[in-house]
Parts: structure tokens; C-alpha cells; sequence
């Protein structure tokens, strides 16, 4: 089977997932370092993998996006997720969401996906704003945010953890493209 690309950045091809590929999201996933700053705060189990595999395939058909696959244009080498789903928690909104395969980090693939996904949900008028939430802890991803033009916004609370939360307006999107043209 095909694989479905959703889109492409310079270095990142984005894809839909197949159900058979639990075991890459088991691979990131299975760690405390690649889970510490996710609800839970733990490795995921098998099952939850596949409930989320699952909610990610269903999500893409009921609202046209969801976290995809992630992966190297060179080799195909899986990297990691990366994507929008629907939030539904205390202001119901498309939340950006990714997450990396340890040995991935530190290569700017975050900033480069988080720039692309931007601008493909506004190219898809998918909504007019999504957000993104961090746990407090997590500064990297917290300047990966701000980088892709994201605002700080008023906190979400998620599992009672008072998560610094960001924006992305489509106003704000369509000031930065009348500036680069």
C-alpha cells in the first residue's frame, strides 16, 4: 500500500499512518525521557498505543487532520508525530502537537514541522486559530513555539497541571504573509 504524504518540508515528509504501525508509536513513545512532558508523565503501554493509533486514524477522517507519521525524506527513517488534533478540554480548540524520537532531538526538525504544519492548516482553512500547550517544564518546546510565531495565551489546565499555552490566529498568519510579499 501507498503511503499517504500529507506534506513536505526540505528535510520532514508527513504521512497518514497505517494500522500496523503501532510498534512506531511504541518506539517513541516506550521511555520516560520521550514521555516525561505528555499527560501521564509515563511510557505508554501497547494498548494505549493502539488506542492512539486508532484516535489518530479516526481523527484524520472526522476533522481532516490529526498527529501524523513523521518521517526523513532521505531514508524514510521514522522520526517521530507531528500534527493537529481537536482539543475538547476547557476551550475546545485544534491543538499542534509533535513529539521526537530521542536520538532525533536537538536537529531543528520540531521548529521545521511546526512552521510547515502552520501553514498547511491555514492553506486548508481547517480553523481560524490552533493552540499548542507545553508542559511547564519544557522549555525547549516552549521555544520551538514562540520560534513558529506562536503567542503566549492564558494557561490550560490539563490533568490540574497549569500548562503555558500558545496561539496561532489565522489574522496573525495573514499579517506574516503580507509581510513577505
Amino acid at each position: 500500500m501507498r503511503e499517504q504524504v500529507i506534506l513536505e518540508t526540505e528535510r520532514l515528509k508527513v504521512t497518514m499512518w497505517a494500522p500496523g504501525d503501532v510498534t512506531l508509536v511504541h518506539q517513541l513513545h516506550s521511555t520516560i525521557e520521550t514521555t516525561r512532558y505528555l499527560t501521564g508523565s509515563a511510557p505508554w503501554s501497547n494498548e494505549k498505543c493502539e488506542e492512539r493509533l486508532s484516535r489518530w486514524i479516526d481523527d484524520h477522517h472526522s476533522y481532516g487532520t490529526t498527529k501524523y507519521k513523521l518521517l526523513s525524506r532521505d531514508d524514510d527513517r521514522f522520526l517521530g508525530r507531528a500534527g493537529f488534533s481537536f482539543f475538547g478540554g476547557e476551550r475546545p480548540d485544534f491543538e499542534l502537537g509533535y513529539s521526537l524520537c530521542q536520538p532525533e532531538w536537538g536537529r531543528g526538525y520540531a521548529t521545521e514541522i511546526g512552521m510547515a504544519l502552520r501553514n498547511w492548516f491555514f492553506d486548508r482553512k481547517i480553523a481560524d486559530k490552533f493552540v499548542a500547550f507545553t508542559h511547564p517544564d519544557n522549555i525547549a518546546s516552549q521555544k520551538v513555539l514562540t520560534k513558529i510565531g506562536m503567542r503566549p495565551c492564558q494557561s490550560m489546565t490539563v490533568e490540574g497541571l497549569a500548562c503555558p499555552t500558545f496561539e496561532y490566529t489565522a489574522a496573525m498568519h495573514d499579517q506574516i504573509a503580507a509581510r513577505l510579499s
